[in-house]
């Protein structure tokens, strides 16, 4: 390990996922058409040449880590996505949206029928991530995982409101960067 100079989180948004009917979206693996753009961001630069590297168990978010890197990957459960159940898939993108804006207005409570409160998501991957900084001080780290979750993730390690604009702009993968 090549120790780095200060200390980056790189919050990495799997891949585009291969959509499968009757299989809830935790469960959902690659769409194999997505790993040119897994390639794409790896040669971008914009991730560490040397970093700790996380992942949500889904598989979906395994899958584009083991596509970035050779690096270890630690899979660590509270890492999944925001819980939503076996939800249809939305073919109107405006009502998806607008689905997703209602999970952070109200985050007490489930935006649709089956799913957890943004709530639980948040009170499940902050500390989470938190106990991974610390035991990883002064290390790049890498998580990949989903975009929800990063969001919540990246509102309370900078104390600002979620950036649900930003959200929007996430491609299948992306990554933002923190410097911490």
């Amino acid at each position: 390990m090549v120790p780095t100079r200060g200390r980056r989180l790189f919050l990495v948004r799997h891949g585009k996922p291969s959509v499968q009917a009757g299989l809830a979206p935790d469960q959902w693996p690659l769409d194999p058409a997505g790993h040119p753009a897994i390639a794409s961001l790896g040669e971008s630069g914009r991730l560490p040449a040397y970093a700790r590297w996380f992942s949500s168990p889904e598989p979906k978010a395994l899958e584009t880590a083991r596509l970035l890197t050779d690096a270890e990957i630690t899979v660590v459960a509270d890492l999944r996505e925001h819980q939503r159940g076996p939800t249809p898939w939305f073919d109107d993108l405006a009502e998806w949206r607008a689905l997703v804006r209602r999970v952070f207005a109200e985050p007490d409570r489930p935006a649709y029928p089956g799913w957890e409160p943004l709530r639980a998501t948040r009170d499940r991957v902050v500390p989470a991530v938190r106990g991974i900084l610390a035991a990883h001080a002064g290390e790049d780290v890498v998580l990949a995982g989903h975009g929800t979750a990063w969001t919540a993730l990246r509102a309370e390690l900078t104390g600002k409101p979620p950036d649900l604009d930003a959200w929007d702009a996430l491609e299948l993968p992306d990554v933002w960067r923190l410097e911490l």
